[in-house]
């Protein structure tokens, strides 16, 4: 069984989704640790409620990426069973840069979720920028996780009216229903091996 691992910096609403999905037996999955960068982040506390380990892997002072910071992350999951052979990891609101060196380590492993339908509007803010650009359809993105911000190839979407009235923070709470429905979606497809990669497209069966 592939060991998931979750990464989180706040309440972790995603992370809850899959570990949900995990208890009613929709994803063959073990959840073997929750890490977040930030020790008050209450996602802690709700993955102690569900019976997953937590730990806190400070962020240096220093933004940025930083294979200095993630090897102390990837010792974290590989102590706990998340390897480059047997683990998959999830960005759950996770507001760090991934390094280059880790996202090679677990390459075609790691997966997040970004609120807009990509390749539109990425990095922060994307229901702002979705608002102030004008669309009428937004939406979620899951997608494999590579050396750009939000590029890797996608593997589920889903889309979402723009309201006339609607403000960042109306269109993020709509979006954000979409996202706990496809990421656990997601992460099954992935641990069920139903996911293949030909170039930037993914194909699903």
């Amino acid at each position: 069984m592939i060991n998931l691992g979750i990464l989180i910096s706040g309440r972790g609403s995603n992370m809850e989704a899959i570990i949900k999905a995990v208890r009613l037996r929709k994803i063959p999955v073990r959840p073997a640790i929750v890490i977040s960068n930030k020790p008050e982040a209450s996602g802690l506390k709700i993955a102690q409620k569900y019976g997953v380990k937590t730990a806190v892997v400070e962020s240096p002072p220093v933004k940025g990426a930083s294979w200095e910071y993630d090897v102390r992350i990837t010792k974290v999951l590989e102590d706990n069973g998340v390897t480059s052979k047997n683990g998959l990891v999830c960005l759950a609101g996770f507001m760090r840069i991934m390094s280059p060196e880790f996202i090679s380590h677990y390459k075609r492993r790691i997966l997040n979720i970004h609120p807009a339908i990509l390749p539109a509007f990425p990095g922060l803010h994307a229901q702002r920028q979705a608002i102030e650009y004008g669309v009428k359809y937004s939406g979620c993105t899951v997608h494999f996780v590579d050396e750009g911000v939000d590029t890797g190839p996608i593997i589920l979407q889903a889309v979402v009216r723009v309201k006339n009235d609607d403000t960042e923070e109306s269109l993020s709470k709509r979006i954000l229903k979409e996202e706990h429905k496809i990421y656990p979606e997601a992460v099954k497809l992935f641990v069920e091996g139903r996911i293949r990669t030909d170039g930037r497209r993914t194909l699903t069966r």
